[in-house]
């Protein structure tokens, strides 16, 4: 399949952009939806928008350079070319998050309330996304003879994109389904990182592109702190629920 959609005076338009850009407007529709429901102002999470979906792809974008210092320190002038390729999800994460902080912070709104409202897409916004992948014949597993396997320049490989696409859709399901029986404010945010991390840590096991750190698989690294962060902040979230019911209780009597 061809990488390029259609062109517009001279200029292509790639499919990986096309379906990037469609999980992030589907996405942003999910979360507005959410965010009335558990009455945060619509507006409120457009505002979020505009910041971070930009700041998250820069994000991305800094991140798989850091870790391709060789090559960029010697070509500088493709640090900030997108149209080239090469972009991080967990550079994303981070500088949404870190985003939404700083914006929850000044507008005065409950952070972990408004990350589980936006966040509640994302997994769904991942899985639309990865098929980019798959259209530019890349983020694909070693050599396999599972009846499922893709070919890639001849050879037939695991489409680990595949793998993820599916993985992030569960956890959108469930989410979804769960999201009106959460325990406290941020439990949805957190049940995102630790499940994604997870499913993340195996599936990167499989690629052959994974960015390094020493002889280390960085993506496993950090869906490893994931996975360890995820659990220590639902115990200490949930604790804190805990203890602030109790309170109340000890209050009313």
């Amino acid at each position: 399949m061809d990488r390029i959609a259609f062109s517009i005076f001279g200029i292509d338009v790639m499919w990986y952009g096309i379906l990037m850009a469609s999980g992030m407007v589907l996405g942003t529709i999910i979360a507005l939806k959410e965010a009335k429901r558990v009455g945060i102002k619509e507006d409120s999470v457009l505002d979020l928008a505009i910041i971070a979906i930009p700041m998250g792809l820069l994000g991305a974008r800094l991140y798989y350079v850091l870790f391709n210092w060789d090559f960029y320190s010697q070509n500088p002038s493709q640090i900030l070319n997108f149209r080239g390729g090469g972009m991080a999800i967990h550079g994303a994460l981070i500088a949404g998050l870190l985003t939404g902080y700083v914006f929850t912070k000044v507008k005065k709104i409950n952070f972990l309330k408004m990350a589980d409202a936006v966040m509640i897409g994302m997994p769904l916004a991942q899985a639309i996304g990865r098929w980019g992948n798959f259209i530019n014949q890349e983020a694909h597993g070693g050599p396999t003879n599972l009846p499922w396997g893709i070919m890639v320049d001849g050879v037939k490989v695991h489409p680990t994109f595949l793998y993820e696409s599916i993985w992030d859709t569960l956890i959108f399901v469930f989410l979804w389904m769960f999201r009106k029986k959460k325990k406290y404010e941020g439990q949805i945010i957190v049940y995102y990182i630790g499940l994604y991390s997870l499913g993340r840590f195996f599936i990167e096991g499989l690629r052959t592109d994974s960015l390094m750190i020493g002889p280390l698989r960085m993506a496993q690294v950090i869906s490893l702190v994931g996975v360890v962060g995820a659990i220590i902040a639902h115990i200490y979230l949930s604790k804190k629920e805990n203890n602030k019911t109790k309170e109340d209780k000890q209050g009313e009597n």
